[in-house]
């Protein structure tokens, strides 16, 4: 039977990895196929198509519920109501609408929704919205959080722009909502919304630098609900009903044992509802109702058998959690402490419990922590041996308690100011910890690199006087030190980052490093930060040697002071260097200047009668072994003729297009001089500047150039010196994704 459930287990995960979804006919057969093998003893083969069929038709549902592309961009009337938590972030009301309904189409079932300015948004009213309507889609670079993935795990089939709007019924069947009103309303010493995140799951109340803090000492799990806070309140009412049980206080015509299991599940899921009922949450009720089961009636069986119990019941609920990385982590988590504690002999001392433990799981995580693309805490380790108890033990209870008791005067309140006092002598020392020793980002790794890690992570936690164990140590190290291919001579690596309404491509030669420009920053929205940062980092860029920024406009620059803070940067050029931040010490860019990096030649442009901050873009000519690219900032037409009359006006292979694809660029007198035979656009999905112009798009396809978008194609890399088309992130099918457009 254990084999017929890890089969279809892993039928359940196939669909993680599965770049298309299999044609309807076949995972219609599957479970017909798995039916007829049974009575052959296949039963493995049969539940784990079982399994992928589930998976498939679930996932295809899901796809079914998503926004139609004919509808993408349009405006419509909608009514709906809103669930969850909304969030106040910046003067931006976010929240997700349900039980959606359109008189004239008909729409995804749940929608993620964004109202600029827009008035207070309660968890249960129901609104009438006039909504600009997009399909689900994400910002795609390598190694990167893939919003798409989530938003389909979430099932949400839509995301949108709210421009007006009228309430039409109060809320309803809104607790949550209103404990977290209450939570936030509270004087809790500064920190009503760790309390939020602690109490409810809800994590909006926390800010950029407590979430860089909490991820940098790997102690995002203790604030926002996991296993361990549900775990933790049902143990306690365990140990409670037995401590009664064993000094004579429970009532002796009610079995202890029994009731104990009951109340103690009956508290995790109390927990969990108000936790809303996540995927860490649901897996930690199913673990904790298997292991009070297991304790009542079938110890005997071992502790995997709740785990893969638990796997399964996620599973087959929802198929989809698989795509979430918190899925991995919560599963990976507790089989490597079942993995740790089961194999031993003999017990440790308590201490040396507690201390190794964290110490293995923070090995059993790190290869998959890498594979997710997650930033890995070197400090986690030590941090965790205090923080854990510090959380579970002090600041919980008296947490829980002050929620429940908030109907009590001054009773509820006072336990909830000390509650926050203590998060904040917490967050105190963790702030310390993360300034001396911040998240570590890994570069990406080959495959056979990575699994030899993954199997040096397993030796480890295994007992000693293994054979091979030893061996754990250099395995595990290939993760940092795995030789890298190095860039061929005469041959530019360039990366076009996917970074939405903006612009920032990074260029490396054999032994040298540029970004030309840093990503947009609109308001506390900085890409740079949020996606520029963290893909040189996986990319393997360990500093720039230059980062040139075209002009000082927000898209182009906005990322560059995040950039020079997390990356040595050698020197700052730019078109407006006066308008950068000083700390910069940006230089002005002069035309006609030329340089060599390993055999790849570069050479600037800049027009000294520029009128205004496009025209003062800094444009920049890459050539390696006669192939040449022209990176041209968010120049115009009258630009482009100056640039003309320069000695960059030559043939060239690939053309960034100009002010992101506008109408006013691109001339034909461009075009017609450098007949380039592709163009790379980078822009944000449904930008309100209309980028790129249909004329524009016109121009390219007339001269049979290949467009390669980044709002369609995501990131793109250019290997310039091989004369190869380049590459683009959604030719790496995953079944979420649309493929890449073949556009001439």
């Amino acid at each position: 039977m254990r084999t017929g459930m890890m089969a279809l287990a892993l039928g359940l995960l196939t669909l993680r990895f599965l770049p298309a979804l299999p044609p309807v006919w076949l995972w219609l057969a599957m479970p017909v196929a798995g039916l007829m093998l049974l009575p052959f003893r296949t039963y493995p083969v049969a539940f784990y198509l079982f399994g992928l069929s589930w998976a498939c038709v679930n996932a295809q549902w899901a796809l079914d519920d998503r926004l139609p592309p004919t509808l993408d961009g349009e405006t419509r009337w909608i009514e709906g109501r809103v669930t969850g938590l909304p969030r106040h972030d910046d003067g931006v009301m976010r929240f997700e609408l349900t039980d959606i309904q359109s008189r004239r189409t008909r729409l995804p079932r749940q929608m993620r929704l964004a109202w600029y300015g827009g008035p207070p948004v309660n968890s249960g009213e129901r609104w009438r919205l006039a909504v600009k309507l997009k399909r689900p889609v994400g910002l795609l670079n390598p190694q990167a959080f893939d919003y798409q993935a989530w938003l389909l795990a979430q099932r949400i089939g839509a995301t949108g722009t709210v421009k007006q709007g009228e309430r039409l019924a109060p809320a309803q069947r809104a607790w949550r909502d209103g404990i977290r009103q209450r939570l936030l309303a509270v004087d809790a010493q500064g920190r009503s919304g760790a309390l939020t995140a602690l109490v409810l799951g809800d994590g909006a109340g926390l800010s950029r630098e407590d979430w860089q803090v909490l991820q940098d000492t790997g102690t995002v799990h203790l604030l926002v609900i996991s296993g361990q806070h549900i775990g933790l309140l049902a143990g306690v009412v365990y140990l409670l009903i037995a401590g009664l049980s064993r000094f004579g206080l429970w009532p002796n015509r009610l079995p202890w044992l029994p009731w104990a299991c009951g109340l103690a599940f009956a508290a995790a899921l109390c927990y969990g509802m108000l936790a809303g009922f996540g995927v860490p949450v649901r897996r930690a009720c199913l673990m904790i109702g298997l292991v009070l089961l297991w304790r009542l009636r079938f110890r005997h069986l071992g502790a995997w058998w709740p785990l893969l119990l638990a796997l399964n019941g996620i599973l087959l609920l929802e198929p989809l959690a698989s795509l979430q990385p918190g899925f991995w982590l919560s599963f990976a988590a507790v089989a490597v402490l079942i993995l740790t504690f089961g194999g031993r002999l003999g017990p440790w001392r308590w201490w040396q419990t507690w201390t190794r433990a964290q110490w293995l799981i923070a090995i059993g995580l790190c290869p998959l922590l890498l594979a997710l693309g997650l930033p890995i805490s070197l400090s986690g380790p030590l941090a965790n041996l205090f923080a854990v108890p510090w959380i579970s033990l002090v600041v919980l209870p008296p947490a829980l308690l002050g929620t429940l008791l908030l109907p009590v005067p001054y009773v509820g309140e006072t336990l909830l100011w000390l509650a926050g006092g203590l998060i904040d002598w917490w967050f105190r020392g963790l702030g310390l910890v993360s300034g001396q020793v911040p998240a570590w980002v890994p570069t990406a790794v080959p495959l056979w690199a990575w699994l030899m890690g993954a199997i040096g992570a397993v030796l480890l936690l295994l007992p000693r006087g293994v054979p091979m164990r030893p061996l754990g140590w250099p395995m595990l190290l290939m993760l940092v030190f795995a030789p890298r291919p190095m860039l061929q001579e005469g041959v530019a690596e360039v990366w076009q980052l996917d970074v939405g309404q903006g612009l920032a491509i990074l260029v490396r030669t054999r032994h040298h490093t540029m970004l030309y420009d840093a990503g947009p920053r609109f308001g506390e929205l900085d890409q740079g930060e949020r996606v520029v940062l963290p893909a040189l980092h996986k990319l393997g860029v360990k500093g720039l040697d230059l980062m040139l920024i075209s002009h000082a406009h927000a898209d182009h620059a906005g990322g560059a002071r995040a950039i020079a803070k997390g990356l040595p940067v050698n020197r700052v050029v730019s078109g407006e260097p006066s308008d950068l931040p000083l700390e910069l010490r940006a230089e002005r860019c002069e035309s006609g200047r030329q340089w060599t990096w390993d055999g790849v030649d570069f050479q600037l442009w800049h027009w000294p009668l520029a009128g205004d901050s496009n025209q003062n873009s800094c444009v920049l000519l890459i050539e390696a072994n006669g192939e040449r690219l022209l990176l041209s900032g968010d120049i115009d037409a009258a630009a482009e003729r100056a640039l003309l009359d320069s000695p960059l006006a030559l043939p060239t292979d690939w053309l960034q297009a100009p002010h992101h694809g506008s109408r006013s660029s691109s001339s034909n007198a461009l075009l017609d001089v450098l007949q380039p035979k592709g163009a790379l656009i980078s822009r944000g999905q449904g930008n309100s500047f209309g980028h790129p112009h249909p004329t524009v798009i016109a121009r390219y396809q007339k001269r049979g150039m290949t467009i390669y978008d980044s709002v369609e194609q995501g990131a793109i890399r250019l290997q310039l010196g091989r004369f190869e088309p380049p590459w683009s992130m959604r030719q790496e099918r995953r079944f979420w994704r649309d493929p890449p457009p073949l556009t001439p």
